[in-house]
């Protein structure tokens, strides 16, 4: 049995199986135009179906040398193996120029429209190759860029890590620090004075002039100005000492203030209201000590300071009835 002709190869790109489609019907005419030159398409052919495609193209070359008249043929089908997707050595270049020279040598050739096609998708293949080699490119190199922003980012992650060791470190080392400055001064009784100001909502312990520890506090919610009424919301400001203290308070410990001084109790008689009193240094409500360091956030005493419950302990251990509470504006 006869193998088809090499107008009916199969795996092709989609766009130029379209061009060869009118060639399946107009390429057989041509066979019986010399049985020599016939003979030598029909071993070209052969050679194409073998895989040999650079003899095809010798074959091809041998029969424009010596059939000069079938030339535009030989060009044609040089034309189509140029651009095989099969052929290891395809040149989209070399095809388009066997389609520009049968066009141009021989305008009255039946391939002229199917050469022109070709040409037409040939440049289209081109071109959409040309596109996703470029886009390859592109993903390349973003991919490249990607992972040095990935190892970058490693990179500070593990900076990070190590800084957050070194901050934890030197926590505990503070931590410490301030543990040992809370023993020595439990030891030597050397807490004198407990300084508050309440614009900066802070409660410092000061021994011999020294600032010993600072606490975040809470005041009364109407803060500003000293207080003058019973009532008001507002926390004092003056010069007071603790006085009692009381272990069984709604607030886990409360050291209180002698509060109204006599400055206080002037005051109020010229304005003849009750000065109030129960003024305290406690910790937080009962039930409410998981709130922590966040009731600092909010002024919700009805006039007095407020620390956490293990502030409060703590304080309590350091200031003995009889310091010094100076408030602050």
């Amino acid at each position: 049995m006869r193998r088809p002709g090499i107008f009916h190869i199969g795996a092709f790109r989609f766009c130029i199986l379209l061009a060869l489609a009118p060639v399946l019907l107009s390429g057989c005419g041509h066979f019986h135009d010399g049985r020599k030159a016939n003979r030598t398409f029909a071993e070209a052919n052969e050679l194409f179906y073998q895989g040999s495609y650079t003899a095809t193209l010798d074959k091809y070359s041998e029969i424009m040398e010596k059939y000069p008249a079938k030339a535009d043929r030989a060009l044609f089908e040089m034309g189509i193996v140029y651009a095989h997707p099969k052929n290891e050595q395809k040149d989209y270049q070399k095809s388009l120029e066997c389609f520009q020279k049968l066009i141009r040598e021989y305008p009255e050739s039946g391939y002229r429209q199917n050469s022109e096609m070709m040409m037409f998708n040939i440049r289209n293949v081109v071109f959409k190759d040309q596109t996703i080699a470029a886009q390859q490119m592109q993903i390349e190199t973003l991919g490249h860029e990607v992972q040095g922003k990935e190892d970058e980012i490693l990179a500070l992650q593990k900076k990070t890590e190590a800084f957050e060791k070194q901050i934890e470190a030197f926590e505990k080392q503070i931590k410490a620090l301030d543990q040992k400055f809370i023993d020595y001064a439990i030891q030597k009784g050397s807490i004198d004075r407990i300084l508050i100001e309440k614009s900066a909502r802070r409660l410092m312990l000061i021994s011999q002039g020294e600032v010993l520890k600072t606490y975040k506090i809470a005041l009364g919610g109407n803060p500003i100005g000293p207080k003058e009424r019973q009532g008001d919301n507002k926390t004092p400001e003056g010069t007071y000492v603790i006085d009692a203290r009381n272990r069984d308070s709604r607030f886990h410990l409360s050291l209180h203030i002698s509060y109204p001084n006599e400055k206080d109790k002037n005051r109020a008689k010229e304005l003849g209201v009750s000065p109030g009193g129960d003024i305290m240094i406690h910790g937080i409500k009962n039930g409410f000590s998981w709130v922590g360091d966040a009731h600092a956030g909010l002024d919700w005493t009805k006039g007095c300071i407020a620390v956490t419950n293990e502030e409060i302990e703590e304080i309590a251990r350091l200031a003995p009835n009889g310091t010094i509470v100076e408030i602050r504006p």
